[in-house]
């Protein structure tokens, strides 16, 4: 047989036929006179049973333990492995699934920051009357990115901290209030008498763990808050920084 014919008997094409041949898993036939490989009823079997071992999901190095005569893994732990592999894959899928319906099923649907998980996204809805302060938009852009990258038993800490804030009696009256004091020091110096006040308001108002102790206030060595800094106006940033600086000092 020719390599076409090869391959219409079998069902593949004959670019799989030839990545085969390159690959080791199937043996090269012998070469008429005028070059032409010429295929026996062997290569058809053989190749009919790559194209069964790959439609399961084996990749090639899976096939050629399959196919080896000696020292390979014996098909049935190889179809145990990929079972297996599978199992997985669809536990994560039907997490996936079910985080997808969470978010999808989320009274008031997703928000502007979203995805999110179903407690941020309880607590955005609680605070979206602020949403027209620029200072609420950049905290929710924050929190969102600190969720994502906080592990998942931190993520719950900080989540019942923040809920806990906008939760008591007041709470969402005092961070509007602070948030009104921010905006309101976008375009002022670092020295403005009010950055002082707003900071020491901010500290009260910090729930207990919210700061990490030992924190590099400065961030002098820290590349983050560096960058955290950097995204605010100055007056803002000194803001943030005494208000770490305050909450660090009665910490310790």
């Amino acid at each position: 047989m020719r390599i076409g014919e090869l391959a219409r008997a079998v069902g593949v094409t004959t670019r799989a036929v030839r990545h085969y041949h390159q690959s080791g898993l199937l043996p090269e036939p012998v070469r008429l006179g005028n070059g032409y490989r010429d295929y026996g009823l062997r290569h058809a079997v053989v190749l009919a049973r790559i194209r069964r071992l790959t439609e399961l999901g084996l990749g090639l190095a899976e096939v050629r333990d399959v196919l080896a005569d000696e020292a390979g893994k014996d098909l049935v732990e190889v179809l145990t492995e990929l079972d297996e592999d599978l199992a997985r894959q669809e536990a994560a899928i039907r997490e996936r699934r079910a985080r997808l319906r969470a978010l999808l099923e989320t009274e008031g649907g997703l928000t502007a920051e979203g995805p999110v998980s179903p407690e941020l996204a309880a607590l955005f809805r609680d605070t979206a009357h602020l949403s027209g302060s620029p200072m609420a938009a950049r905290d929710r852009e924050m929190l969102a990115l600190i969720e994502t990258a906080t592990p998942p038993e931190e993520r719950e800490r900080l989540m019942g901290l923040l809920g806990g804030v906008v939760d008591v009696p007041g709470g969402v009256e005092r961070v509007r209030e602070l948030y009104e004091r921010l905006d309101a020091l976008a375009d002022a110096e670092p020295d403005d008498p009010r950055v002082e006040e707003t900071a020491r308001a901010m500290a009260a108002s910090v729930p207990d763990g919210m700061v990490p102790e030992g924190v590099d206030v400065e961030g002098g060595a820290d590349g983050f808050l560096r960058a955290f800094y950097a995204d605010f106006p100055p007056a803002q940033a000194e803001v943030i920084r005494r208000m770490v600086r305050i909450i660090s000092e009665e910490g310790s």
